[in-house]
């Protein structure tokens, strides 16, 4: 076993190291290192194929995050109890390594690669997400693989006080207001070398503006812009860290292996000269149809046009044909809006299409509004649940449920094609986050509402930013379904055309536009602060002034989408929808859980059964909530009245009489619910009524949970305890005969003084045997002067006298046997 190559170095503004260690790990992969930030480590790997797939005509880059739950100290809670699928949060994990590397590698690459980070150690302090990206790059420098790197990212938390803090811990980015990932490249090989933005990934926290309210500077979009420059610092510490990483990797290995590969043209050059004499004019003009649709249909009778023109000489090469096609309409699109400032559809640079927006689309929903932005269509439902609706996370990180919901669909035929439909592709996964991401700042707190919301939008048609699109719709659709956000919330993407040192900034871009362009720039946000923020850039280096310019330019695009909105539903309204539950929260003392809860659940469950709500009750160690909702606002009320009574139950009378209900049985008796929280015991002794007077064994014999039953109260002891006793008609008691008790020892006479017995003076005189009165044979009236002697007399009035054979009971007459003597209780 080999020994490790390790460099580290402390994280500027913290207490913290990074460090990377290779060389010991995973040898037979191309390229492997260990990062460790804190206790937070994990493995990433790169392995490459050698040589490209045949028909390969992109560039095959797979990245996979695998969350181990020993790196946590816990067992996975799935049915198998092992990882499955990717989460959530590693699929944007994956997208966040995926977007800065991809346009790092050589133009026309075309081998396989493949990157896999595995978490090893999460310490439940330090997301592992941006060492992820430092790792999968370094990893990539020590491989061979042609790449151009190293990439740096860093995560920055905006604090209340108003400053860029980095690398947060997961409490400290809770207590932020606002948080940045920025990953970049170095423009030289220099230690202080200037630092080209290629990645950013932002959004507010949850409860953002609750601390915006109680005085915490706004995320606007100077701040913004400030904390991507603060930023590059950060970048470049992990870039250096990197390249020491690989000086240190060929000083103790050698050389890094060569890795041979070739690059594939999507087109020669003599094809594209030939496509651009021929095709030109039609293409140019195809480009100037503002609709989609026909300018699609234009595009394709060009290109068909162009094919048949030059097929005869290029035989075999029709693919090529096609490409120069594509590569010669984006040189157009982009030569127009430059040199012109005339885009596709004929807009200006800073002009947005035409929108619309409604609400209240079907009637069963809680929440619903469609949002159009010129092609771009989106419906947005929104759901209301109770707290136990809430999803329970099972991952690596502290976080443990998700209250708010944001799911994004993006069918086939929102763009007019045919394909799968099924379960969520990665990229509608990290729409359905970005808009999740921000809309959260202006979320309700759970205590202020106490519904867990799902929003669900679809895409019906796609021609240029669903999920700003989706951002739109659902802020009218919370508005409408009576969630109270603290302000409404747009979204515009942005785009960027660079040619010839000119920076062109484009407004509400097309899909063509993105395809076209050199940055995807996606900015939500209320009219004076900034949610969210994603921005992908293929240029090196983004000016701060284009930037700057960029995202002021955003802003009055978002203020007219904000109007639009306005204009549609004004506020939140007052009341959800009548098919919505009805939720009310109270807090409970923690002691007073259990009563509210009952025994095994019987007495919550009970309230249930009988209000028809739905209750659950909470704590976090300090105080009990409970959460009460119906569909039925009446029966929301009365659950609440309910469980008021059992929190501060009223006080039984002494004489009362109360209608109740048997809550528990014991061995001894039944507990009694009388008054809402106030129980009291019906011993068994004062059951005989219900069984026509006689003794009963067991309590179960006359009564069962939940029977109805008048009754009075006795008694109440000092300590509050009730004693009950039943009130009502039943059935004519039927008197159990008793036994006679003999007299008591004192008054018989002495041994000594009782008459002779004849021949038995051992055990003093007795009467004589005459001298008592004859036993009759059933003829008599005598009364039983025992248990066994009237059951005797009761059983030969029923079926005569049992003969000489038959059990005799008796006082001491001869020949029979004497009457056993009563058990002393």
């Amino acid at each position: 076993m080999t020994d490790a190559i390790r460099v580290s170095s402390p994280v500027t503004g913290t207490d913290k190291t990074m460090s990377f260690e290779a060389g010991h790990l995973a040898q037979l992969a191309d390229g492997a290192v260990l990062a460790r930030l804190g206790d937070t480590m994990l493995l990433a790997t790169v392995t490459a194929a050698k040589t490209a797939r045949e028909g390969m005509d992109f560039f095959p880059l797979t990245i996979d995050i695998e969350e181990r739950a020993y790196a946590a100290g816990k067992i996975p809670g799935a049915f198998f109890r092992r990882e499955g699928k990717l989460s959530d949060q590693a699929i944007l994990i994956c997208r966040l390594i995926d977007r800065p590397l991809r346009p790092s590698f050589p133009k026309g690459f075309r081998n396989e690669v493949q990157v896999v980070g595995t978490i090893f150690s999460a310490d439940q302090e330090n997301p592992h997400d941006i060492l992820a990206i430092n790792a999968a790059s370094a990893a990539l420098m020590i491989s061979g693989i042609p790449f151009d790197g190293p990439i740096g990212a860093v995560r920055m938390a905006y604090t209340t006080d108003g400053e860029w803090a980095p690398h947060p811990t997961f409490a400290e980015g809770d207590a932020a207001t606002f948080e940045l990932v920025v990953a970049g490249r170095a423009l030289s090989d220099s230690v202080d070398a200037d630092v080209a933005i290629m990645m950013v990934e932002a959004g507010g926290t949850e409860g953002s503006f609750e601390k915006y309210a109680d005085g915490a500077p706004k995320v606007s979009e100077e701040v913004l812009a400030a904390g991507l420059e603060a930023s590059k610092l950060w970048i470049r510490e992990a870039i250096n860290l990197q390249r020491e990483l690989v000086r240190d990797f060929i000083a103790a290995r050698g050389p890094l292996p060569v890795f041979p590969y070739e690059t594939f043209a999507d087109y020669q050059d003599d094809v594209y000269a030939r496509v651009e004499a021929v095709g030109a004019t039609a293409l140019t003009e195809a480009n100037k149809i503002t609709t989609k649709a026909a300018r699609a249909e234009a595009i394709d009778a060009a290109t068909k046009s162009i094919t048949e023109q030059l097929s005869g000489e290029f035989e075999g090469r029709g693919s090529e044909i096609k490409a120069a096609v594509r590569s010669m309409t984006k040189k157009l699109v982009r030569k127009r809006i430059v040199e012109e400032g005339v885009r596709i559809d004929g807009r200006s640079t800073s002009d947005i299409r035409p929108l619309s927006a409604e609400v209240d689309l079907f009637p069963m929903t809680h929440g619903s509004a469609l949002f159009q932005r010129g092609e771009t269509q989106v419906v947005n439902v929104t759901t209301l649940g109770m707290p136990r609706m809430r999803q329970q996370l099972d991952t690596i990180t502290p976080d443990e449920f998700r209250r708010y919901m944001h799911h994004y669909n993006f069918p086939p035929y929102s763009t007019g094609e045919t394909g799968r439909v099924g379960a969520p592709k990665r990229r509608e996964i990290g729409h359905g986050m970005l808009a999740e991401r921000a809309l959260v700042p202006v979320l309700p707190s759970e205590e202020d509402f106490a519904y867990t919301i799902r929003v669900v939008s679809d895409v019906l048609q796609s021609n240029g930013s669903t999920s700003m699109g989706s951002v739109c719709g659902s802020t009218l659709s919370l508005m409408a379904a009576g969630v109270p956000i603290k302000a409404p919330v747009a979204g515009i993407a942005m785009g960027l055309v660079y040619d010839e040192g000119t920076y062109v900034t484009l407004t509400d871009i097309l899909g063509a536009e993105d395809a076209f362009g050199d940055m995807d720039f996606k900015v939500a946000g209320t009219a004076d602060a900034v949610t969210a923020l994603q921005l992908d850039t293929k240029i090196d280096g983004l000016p701060a002034d284009v930037l700057e310019k960029a995202l002021h330019q955003a802003k009055d695009a978002r203020l007219t989408i904000l109007k639009l909105i306005t204009d549609t539903i004004a506020e939140p309204r007052s009341q959800v929808a009548e098919v919505a539950p009805k939720i009310v929260s109270m807090e409970i003392p923690i002691d007073k859980i259990g009563e509210v809860i009952g025994p095994k659940g019987k007495v919550i469950n009970t309230l249930q059964q009988e209000t028809g709500a739905d209750i659950a009750v909470d704590d976090d160690g300090v105080v009990g909530t409970v959460t009460i909702g119906a569909k039925d606002g009446r029966a929301v009320e009365e659950a609440r009245r309910r469980i008021s009574l059992i929190l501060d139950p009223p006080s039984a009378d002494v004489g009362a009489v109360y209608p109740g209900r048997v809550v528990s049985i014991a061995k001894f008796g039944a507990f009694i619910n009388i008054l809402p929280g106030r129980d009291g015991l019906l011993h068994i002794s004062k059951l005989a009524p219900l069984n026509g007077g006689k003794r009963i064994g067991q309590v179960e014999d006359v009564l069962e949970l939940g029977q109805a039953l008048e009754v009075k109260v006795d008694d109440i002891d000092p300590q509050g305890k009730v004693s009950l006793s039943l009130v009502g008609d039943f059935p004519d008691v039927v008197e159990e005969p008793r036994r006679e008790r003999r007299p008591e020892r004192d008054s018989r006479p002495e041994r000594d003084s009782r008459p002779d017995r004849g021949g038995r003076s051992d055990r003093g005189d007795r009467p004589e045997r005459d001298s008592r009165p004859e036993r009759s044979n059933g003829t008599s009236a005598a009364k039983p002067s025992s248990f066994e002697a009237s059951f005797e007399a009761e059983l030969a009035g029923e079926i005569g006298d049992l003969g000489p054979g038959g059990p005799t009971f008796s006082d001491g007459d001869g020949g029979g046997r004497r009457s056993p003597r009563p058990r002393r209780r």
